[in-house]
């Protein structure tokens, strides 16, 4: 079975392919702009864009939709999560989190997929936002990530090491399991 992953991140289809391959299942990037809609929610977001792609793209793939929510900024960024990389970067808000004592954040992961009907898997793993950048792998947000019970960012992670522990790779895991279960 061939599975397109609608993301611009490769990064993300690295770490997707891990979970499939042992599945027989061929995990490919299929870059396809779509809109993402003002929401409160992930799960909102992540539904809105899997059903207005589902008219333009054959066959089954998904997408993921993730946002970084500090607990010190009442869930800022959040849904808007890559906005905010793109506008103020990890810099901006290691600038916004200056002074602030609780630095308690979580990432979460909502990966949506379509096969005709939409089926969502979630996860999500908590951690705290660093005092500075460490590391130089991963992307988005990981340099200033670091998860609970870890003395280390996700950007100073393997992607091995990230996908055990991490938002997307406990949403993907979630997916392959249901996957797995439901192709027989």
């Amino acid at each position: 079975m061939r599975l397109a992953f609608i993301t611009s991140n490769p990064g993300k289809v690295e770490e997707a392919k891990k979970y499939f391959e042992p599945l027989g299942v061929e995990v490919y990037q299929l870059r396809f702009e779509y809109p993402e809609i003002q929401a409160d929610t992930l799960e909102e977001v992540a539904e809105y864009g899997l059903r207005w792609l589902a008219g333009r793209i054959d066959g089954p793939f998904f997408l993921d939709d993730s946002g970084l929510f500090i607990d010190a900024l009442r869930g800022f960024p959040g849904v808007y999560s890559a906005y905010v990389y793109r506008t103020l970067g990890v810099d901006g808000i290691l600038k916004l989190m200056e002074g602030v004592g609780d630095r308690k954040a979580h990432f979460k992961s909502v990966i949506a997929y379509w096969d005709g009907d939409v089926h969502l898997f979630t996860g999500r793993v908590d951690g705290e936002i660093t005092h500075e950048k460490r590391g130089s792998g991963g992307f988005g947000f990981d340099p200033i990530f670091m998860p609970a019970g870890f003395g280390k960012t996700f950007a100073e992670m393997t992607i091995e090491e990230k996908n055990e522990i991490s938002h997307r790779g406990r949403a993907l895991k979630a997916f392959a399991e249901w996957l797995k279960e439901n192709l027989k």
